[in-house]
């Protein structure tokens, strides 16, 4: 395997992750460079119980040897690996996958552990992250595991209870007036300033592609839970767009290798209130133009000016996908009827269901669908 961990999609060119590049000198944003898959798992990985169990379909971290494996298995926490399960024990049609249940009680877990992991086995001793909470969260509590500084930068609308949990793992929370994308720019401020000493680490879910590596391993869940295939029709809230590309890039591998023929139909869910990518694909534009938040509930997908937003826009079209509206109207009594079938998920969680329940109800029909939940209630309430 190549030790070039980067490859910009822009010029070509490569970087080794020991370099902590963390996008192109072009300007570009960084990709996996091109690796192996390896899909299902073998050997000692098939009894692996966490995201790791997919190790041998992610990208080489730095050294590509035995540290590798110590690097991982330090930071771990058993994420990934959650149920799916009816919404309705009356309804076989319809799932959720419940990515709650994991450590920070967030589906980023999955992207963190492995984007950490790369960052320890690089040898960064501090991380520098931007999010609009769970994400925070996750890479904090990761941090904390492998024994990272870490400095979380988050609005200074963020829920005070992600703030809290951010403070409690030992990271420093720095909240930033004005949008989400005053915070992307100010962490990326200190990201490029700590960079000068060669061990501050850039551990953003949206410029680094080891998030997406991680996040993809929610759909080879699904794949072995429904035994070797997958549901018509899977539902993605659309933020900054990291699990819809981990999603991307694991339908690609299983196409890929010959075990899938067709992808399902892929739903990607934006709040009405803050909905750029929903726009560009309506109009059938190829780049995502930046529109003003005009308020949601949905605070994990208010992304106003997704960076890789036209990369997610051409992802959902070669997927044959779409991207539906989120009603605000909805949200509150999505979030009712999915806590009365015993699953208490955070608002924004509740806007994809939104998106699902009115789809129904025009009479859609979806085959077996699978939704996420994404973050646990008690995050938003």
């Amino acid at each position: 395997m190549s030790h070039d961990a980067y490859i910009c999609p822009e010029c070509g060119t490569t970087y080794p992750l020991a370099s902590l590049a963390f996008r192109c000198a072009c300007g570009g944003l960084l990709d996996a460079a091109p690796f192996e898959v390896v899909f299902p798992p073998s050997g000692d990985y098939a009894g692996e119980r966490s995201v790791f169990r997919y190790r041998q379909a992610m990208p080489p971290f730095a050294g590509d040897n035995a540290a590798l494996d110590a690097s991982w298995r330090r930071v771990t926490m058993g994420e990934g690996l959650t149920p799916l399960l009816p919404l309705d024990p009356t309804d076989p049609g319809v799932l959720v996958k419940v990515d709650y249940a994991m450590p920070t009680l967030s589906f980023k877990d999955r992207g963190a552990a492995v984007l950490v992991s790369a960052a320890a086995a690089a040898g960064a001793r501090r991380l520098v992250q931007d999010s609009s909470g769970n994400a925070g969260a996750s890479v904090a509590a990761y941090a904390a595991r492998a024994g990272m500084s870490c400095d979380i930068f988050v609005p200074d609308s963020c829920s005070p209870r992600k703030v809290a949990q951010i403070e409690a793992y030992g990271a420093r929370a720095v909240l930033v007036p004005g949008s989400r994308e005053d915070t992307a720019a100010a962490a990326l401020d200190a990201a490029e300033s700590g960079a000068r000493d060669g061990s501050t680490f850039y551990a953003s879910h949206v410029y680094n592609p080891f998030f997406y590596q991680g996040t993809k391993t929610y759909v080879y869940e699904i794949f072995e839970s429904l035994g070797g295939r997958l549901p018509d029709t899977l539902y993605i809230p659309l933020g900054n767009g990291t699990l819809l590309l981990g999603a991307y890039y694991a339908l690609k591998d299983l196409r890929g290798l010959g075990l899938i023929t067709a992808y399902p139909r892929v739903v990607a869910v934006q709040a009405e209130g803050c909905a750029p990518v929903f726009r560009a694909f309506a109009s059938g534009g190829a780049a995502v133009v930046p529109v003003a938040n005009s308020g949601t509930e949905a605070e994990g997908i208010a992304i106003a000016a997704p960076m890789r937003g036209s990369r997610v826009l051409a992802a959902i079209r070669e997927l044959g996908g779409e991207v539906a509206i989120a009603p605000e109207s909805g949200i509150d009594a999505a979030k009712k009827t999915v806590a009365y079938r015993g699953f208490y998920v955070e608002t924004t969680s509740a806007a994809t269901f939104a998106s699902f329940f009115r789809r129904r109800a025009a009479g859609i029909d979806e085959g077996l669908v699978v939704l996420p939940l994404c973050g646990a209630g008690l995050k938003s309430a």
